[in-house]
């Protein structure tokens, strides 16, 4: 169901896009700031053609299929790593026993002839 509304749902952009584009402007430009100062305020309300309908009909489709989609995407599941399951522990294992080093004598210093004290 999710990747039949995805695909919808592109299909709807894209004729939206197409119809959007394909419309008449109005001719106003910046008419409602200042710029044409007899005109009404967006310019005259001319009726309802098949492409305006179309993007009202494609707007609301877009609009709901969007709000649809994402709350499948919300309540669906969860994490993308939600059901993958972590490092495997490492074995327990007892300390390894510690080297034996081998004693050596510290080297002697040489040490100076003491004199007779007579």
């Amino acid at each position: 169901m999710f990747y039949v509304l995805t695909t919808a749902y592109v299909l709807i952009c894209f004729l939206l896009l197409v119809v959007v584009l394909m419309q008449r402007g109005k001719g106003g430009g910046m008419a409602a700031f200042g710029g044409g100062g007899s005109e009404t305020a967006f310019g005259a309300r001319a009726g309802a053609t098949v492409l305006t309908r179309a993007t009202t009909v494609l707007a609301t489709l877009f609009m709901v299929i969007s709000l649809v989609l994402g709350i499948m995407w919300r309540s669906g599941g969860g994490s993308v790593v939600s059901g993958v399951s972590g490092p495997a522990p490492a074995p327990a294992s007892a300390p390894a026993p510690a080297a034996e080093t081998p004693q050596t004598p510290a080297p002697e210093t040489p040490q100076e002839p003491q004199a007779d004290q007579q």
